[in-house]
């Protein structure tokens, strides 16, 4: 029992000589990272101090030469000022010393010239006596002269009454009528002789404008040589694999129809191997549909969601597109000076078709006819070009207006500063307006030769499109309307309308009222199937 109490209490002791030199321990180790702590703040403040010394002392080198430079440009500034002044005022005092001079010519000159008046007076007075003294004489005489002549005219009168008197006797006829037959058989004998002339005259500038007329046509023609296609409602879309028909299909056709939403064509995926068709009237529809196909192909997210964007942004992409085709279709022809919003519909141009013929293709073959003829006429080159290229503009304006397309487009060209000459040229292409302009006939003449070369329009083509559109615009008159797409070849209607402000029961008589309408103001064969669709969104972000 002792021992395990000397046991404990030498355990205790030892337990607090170690307590306590680990505590001196532990302050000696505090003691030295305090102090290297306090080498290491002195140190970081030293090196800051010397940082800042030199920053400050580059910072008053640098405003030192700043001053001294700007000190240098202000005096050179000055000096030059100064020299300037010291030019202009010696300028000036040559110039008071020269109209000095001047001035003291001047008085000398004006003395002179006193002198000479009074000389040139003295003599003009003698000089004006003498000429009335010659005058006074000739008088005189000139009257002497007057009364023989007057004598001698009064016998030439009667001897000339006495001949005609003789005359008249002998002849049976007074004076003024013989005069009158002798004029009317000279002016018979002309208007023959003219009339002949005329018309042989009229008959060898026929013969010979014809001629050069059917020349110039031809060799024109031949010169601008054009391949034409017509353009069609449907385009082909090629895939690698059957297997991406079904992405692009999705669930239960979910993408397929949010495809033909978004873009406003028709998606007929069919038993062709490796091939969708994208159907619609539009071409611009056609290849933003085309266009985004191909990017959800490529990127192989296919969803209603990813459709929608990627159709946006291709949408805006055919715009930036349609710029640059409009400003290359302007380098191309050498025609300069354009107004942005002209080269704008230049490159629509491209996405529209007139009877069948792409109208971008027709208006740079008529721009190219157009100049050929003018360089053999030798009329302005560029004012025929420039028109050619934009007869048709009225065609491709986004409100499409119910005035011909020549009336629009020279509204148009008028808005946009071109020349009086390619505005009339464009308004008279279709004898809406008279011809003022010498290279209207030709816009004219150019135009009918491009769209009457075989194969180059198809009449049929154009009516179908008109057909279509009209059944569009009908749908989009009633309220709630947000978009609507003709497909299936105007079979069929697709209508979206705000979800927001049209019940369901709303969208069916928006439906039957379609139908009504179209029956009623419409032809068309067979039956049009009018869809509306009515879809409810709710989208919110979480920031």
């Amino acid at each position: 029992m002792p021992d395990i109490i000397y046991i404990l209490l030498t355990a205790i002791v030892a337990l607090g000589v170690g307590v306590y030199i680990g505590r001196m321990l532990l302050q000696k180790v505090y003691k030295q990272q305090e102090e290297v702590a306090r080498q290491t703040a002195k140190t970081i403040i030293r090196e800051a101090e010397l940082n800042a010394e030199s920053i400050k002392k580059d910072r008053i080198l640098e405003a030192k030469e700043k001053y001294l430079k700007l000190k240098s440009e202000f005096e050179e500034e000055s000096n030059k000022k100064k020299n300037i002044i010291i030019q202009n005022e010696n300028k000036v005092k040559q110039r008071e010393q020269l109209v000095n001079k001047q001035m003291e010519q001047a008085k000398r000159l004006e003395a002179e010239l006193a002198k000479e008046k009074e000389q040139l007076t003295t003599q003009l007075d003698k000089e004006r006596e003498q000429l009335n003294a010659q005058l006074e004489k000739e008088k005189e005489h000139l009257q002497a002269q007057a009364e023989s002549y007057r004598k001698r005219k009064e016998e030439v009168e009667q001897q000339h009454q006495e001949i005609v008197g003789q005359l008249e006797r002998i002849a049976g006829l007074t004076a003024s009528e013989a005069r009158e037959q002798l004029v009317e058989a000279l002016k018979s004998e002309a208007q023959t002789q003219a009339s002949s002339h005329i018309k042989d005259i009229v008959a060898q500038a026929r013969l010979t404008a014809t001629k050069e007329a059917k020349k110039i046509v031809i060799e024109t023609i031949q010169r601008t040589a054009a391949e034409h296609a017509i353009e069609n409602c449907v385009s082909v879309f090629n895939i690698e694999s059957d297997d991406i028909k079904g992405k692009i299909i999705g669930r239960e056709g979910r993408n397929i129809r949010a495809l033909e939403a978004a873009t406003g064509v028709e998606i007929i995926v069919d038993d062709t191997p490796e091939a969708i068709i994208i159907s619609g009237f539009d071409p611009v529809r056609r290849e933003i549909a085309r266009l985004s196909l191909h990017r959800l192909v490529a990127d192989g997210r296919i969803h209603p969601a990813r459709i929608e964007e990627v159709v946006a942004k291709t949408r805006k992409n055919i715009d930036e597109e349609i710029v640059e085709i409009g400003e290359r279709t302007a380098i191309d022809l050498g025609i300069h000076g354009l107004h942005p919003e002209l080269i704008k519909m230049v490159g629509r141009m491209r996405f529209r078709s007139s009877y069948g013929q792409n109208l971008l293709q027709h208006s740079r073959e008529v721009a190219n006819l157009c100049a050929t003829m003018a360089a053999e006429l030798g009329l302005n080159v560029k004012h025929a070009k420039r028109a050619g290229l934009l007869h048709d503009i009225g065609k491709v304006t986004p409100d499409e207006p119910e005035l011909p397309h020549a009336i629009i487009g020279m509204e148009l060209a008028k808005k946009y500063k071109e020349h009086p000459d390619v505005v009339n040229a464009i308004g008279a292409h279709h004898d809406e307006v008279e011809m003022t302009a010498m290279v209207s006939p030709l816009v004219q003449a150019c135009d009918a030769i491009s769209g009457s070369r075989p194969g180059a329009r198809r009449e049929i083509m154009e009516s179908y499109i008109k057909r279509l559109k009209e059944l569009e615009e009908t749908a989009i008159s009633f309220e709630g309307v947000n978009q609507c797409y003709a497909i299936q070849a105007g079979r069929e209607l697709r209508v979206m309308v705000d979800a927001d402000n049209v019940t369901d029961e709303k969208a069916a008589e928006i439906s039957y009222d379609i139908s009504q309408k179209i029956e009623k103001e419409m032809q068309y064969p067979g039956q049009i199937k009018i869809t509306v669709i009515r879809e409810m969104r709710a989208i919110s972000y979480a920031k």
